[in-house]
C-alpha cells in the first residue's frame, strides 16, 4: 500500500513514512493510492466481532505489514484499553430508527480519542524500533488537543506541543490539557482563532529549520492519515449493529475539519451499505454552503456553543476535492491556490458529485439549544451541543425513515455545561468519575502572541535532549 499527496508533485510513501510525515512537501495531504474494499459475504461475517477485532480488520489492509499483525493488535488492545464502555462505540437510540453513537467514552471524553489513542501507541512503536525522537505539534479547537496529549503523554520519544485558541475553548476542554504536566508535554494558548493555530502549524510543517537537525514534526492533527483509518472502524462497527450489509445505514456527523466524514465516505467507498451522509455544522457553515451553493468563501468566524466546530479552513476537504476531481493534482493545486484569496468555486462536474454524496444543513446556536431541551424531553438523553446539531442536521435532511439514522455523539456533555444550562438543565452535567476532581489540578500553559517566530523559539527551546 503506497501513499500519494493530493497535489501531486510529492513521492509516494509506505504507510510507516506518511505516518511519521504529515504533510507532503508539496503542501498536499496524503491518501491511499488504492482502497481496500469488503464483500458484503465478508463484512457480515465481522456480524460478532468485538470493537478491537474489527479494528484489525479495517486498518489492516492500510498497514500492509508495515507493522505485524501480531504487533497492530497489540496496538489496537492497548489503544482501546483506557476506555470506560466495553462496548467501546456503544449505540444509544433517541427515536424512531434513529440512534446516537457514544463516541465519548474514551479517556478525554471525546471521538479524537479513537485515532489518538491508537496513533499515540502507534508512533511509540514505530519510533522504539526506529530508535528516533521527533516533535509533535498540533492545533486544537478543543479535542484534538487533549486526546493528542493523553496519547502522547508516556511516550519517552515524543515531545507534544499543542497550540489552542487563548480563551475560545471550554474550561473543561482546556484543562484537560494544561493539568497534564508531564516533561513532554507544552501547551500553548495562541492570542487568535483555531485557523490561526492550524495556519501556524502548517507553515512549520512546511519550514522546519526551527528544529535541531536530529528533530522533525509529527502531526496529530487530522492531516496524519492514521487518524482518518482509525475513524474508519466505528462507521463499519455501528454500521454492522444496526444490520448491515442486509441493509443500508445513513450517518449525521457534526463537522469542521471535515476529517470524521470524510472516514464515513471511505467507509462506503470499501463497501459498507450507507445510504445517506449528512455534514452538520454550526454558523461556521463553510461547509454547507459549499456542498448547497457552491459557496467554498471565508467569512468571518463566530463564535459558537459548539466551539470544536468553529473553523473556516476545513483541511481535510482537501482530500474529498482529491476524489471529487477524479485525482487531478494540478486541480487541486490550483484550487487551494485560488482559496488563499479567500474563496474557491467547484466545477459543475466535482460539484454535482459532493451533492450526490452528501447533504448538508447549518444549525443556529439558538436551534442548538432547543434540541438539547427537546431529547432530554422526550428520552432524558442529554446531548452536547454538537451531537444535538448533528441530531438536528439527520432530522432536517432524512430521506428515509427505514434506513436506520446514526447520529455520531462526539464529546460528552460536561465538557460544554455553558451550552447544558442554556436548554434548561438545573445543574452542570457531571464529569466521569476518573475526572471528578479536574477542577482541582494544577494547571500549566504559556499563553503567546500570535506570532510563528516567538511560537517557534519557545518550541526549540523546550525541546527536551
Amino acid at each position: 500500500m503506497k501513499y500519494i499527496s493530493t497535489r501531486g508533485q510529492a513521492p509516494a510513501l509506505t504507510f510507516e513514512e506518511v505516518v511519521l510525515t504529515g504533510l507532503a512537501p508539496d503542501g498536499g495531504l496524503y491518501v491511499p493510492e488504492t482502497l481496500p474494499s469488503f464483500s458484503q459475504e465478508e463484512i457480515a461475517s465481522w456480524a460478532n466481532l468485538s470493537y478491537q477485532e474489527l479494528a484489525f480488520k479495517v486498518m489492516a489492509p492500510f498497514v500492509d505489514g508495515a507493522v505485524s499483525d501480531t504487533e497492530l493488535k497489540r496496538i489496537i488492545a492497548e489503544a482501546y484499553s483506557s476506555f470506560r464502555h466495553d462496548a467501546i462505540a456503544p449505540l444509544v437510540q433517541t427515536g424512531h430508527n434513529e440512534w446516537v453513537l457514544e463516541l465519548f467514552q474514551g479517556p478525554t471524553l471525546a471521538f479524537k480519542d479513537f485515532a489518538l489513542q491508537f496513533l499515540g501507541h502507534l508512533l511509540d512503536h514505530l519510533l522504539k524500533k526506529r530508535d528516533q525522537k521527533v516533535v509533535v505539534m498540533g492545533a486544537t479547537s478543543g479535542d484534538t488537543g487533549s486526546a493528542a496529549i493523553e496519547g502522547c503523554r508516556r511516550c519517552d520519544n515524543i515531545d507534544i506541543f499543542i497550540l489552542h485558541p487563548y480563551q475560545r475553548v471550554s474550561e473543561v476542554q482546556r484543562r484537560q490539557m494544561t493539568t497534564v504536566l508531564e516533561d513532554n508535554v507544552h501547551n500553548i494558548a495562541l492570542e487568535g482563532n483555531f485557523d490561526d493555530c492550524q495556519n501556524m502549524v502548517k507553515a512549520s510543517f512546511a519550514d522546519q529549520s526551527f528544529l535541531p537537525e536530529d528533530r522533525q514534526l509529527v502531526a496529530v492533527n487530522s492531516i496524519n492519515w492514521a487518524r482518518i483509518m482509525a475513524q474508519i472502524v466505528y462507521y463499519f462497527y455501528a454500521g454492522i449493529a444496526l444490520g448491515a450489509p442486509h441493509r443500508p445505514v445513513a450517518f449525521s456527523v457534526p463537522t469542521g475539519n471535515f476529517g470524521d466524514i470524510f472516514a464515513g465516505y471511505l467507509a462506503k467507498r470499501m463497501g459498507l451499505p450507507i445510504d445517506q451522509l449528512v455534514v452538520a455544522t454550526n454558523s461556521n457553515d463553510i461547509l454547507h454552503r459549499c456542498i448547497s451553493d457552491n459557496d467554498h468563501s471565508k467569512h468571518q468566524l463566530e463564535h459558537t456553543l459548539s466551539p470544536s466546530m468553529d473553523i473556516m479552513v476545513s483541511s481535510n476537504f482537501e482530500r474529498m476535492l482529491f476524489d471529487l476531481y477524479d485525482r487531478d493534482g494540478d486541480a487541486i493545486r490550483q484550487l487551494m491556490d485560488d482559496f488563499k484569496s479567500g474563496t474557491m468555486t467547484l466545477n459543475n462536474a466535482a460539484l454535482e458529485k459532493a451533492q450526490s454524496l452528501f447533504s448538508s444543513h447549518r444549525v443556529s446556536d439558538e436551534r442548538t439549544v432547543e434540541v438539547i431541551r427537546d431529547v432530554f424531553d422526550h428520552c432524558e438523553y442529554l446531548l452536547d451541543p454538537h451531537t444535538a446539531i448533528g441530531v438536528e442536521a439527520a432530522r432536517q435532511t432524512r430521506r428515509r425513515k427505514d434506513v436506520p439514522m446514526v447520529c455520531l455523539a462526539t464529546a460528552h456533555p460536561a465538557k460544554f455545561p455553558d451550552a447544558v444550562r442554556e436548554a434548561g438543565q438545573d445543574s452542570d452535567p457531571a464529569l466521569p468519575h476518573h475526572m471528578a476532581d479536574l477542577f482541582q489540578r494544577e494547571e500549566r500553559y504559556d499563553v503567546l502572541d500570535h506570532d510563528i517566530a516567538k511560537v517557534q523559539d519557545f518550541i526549540s527551546r523546550n525541546i527536551r535532549p
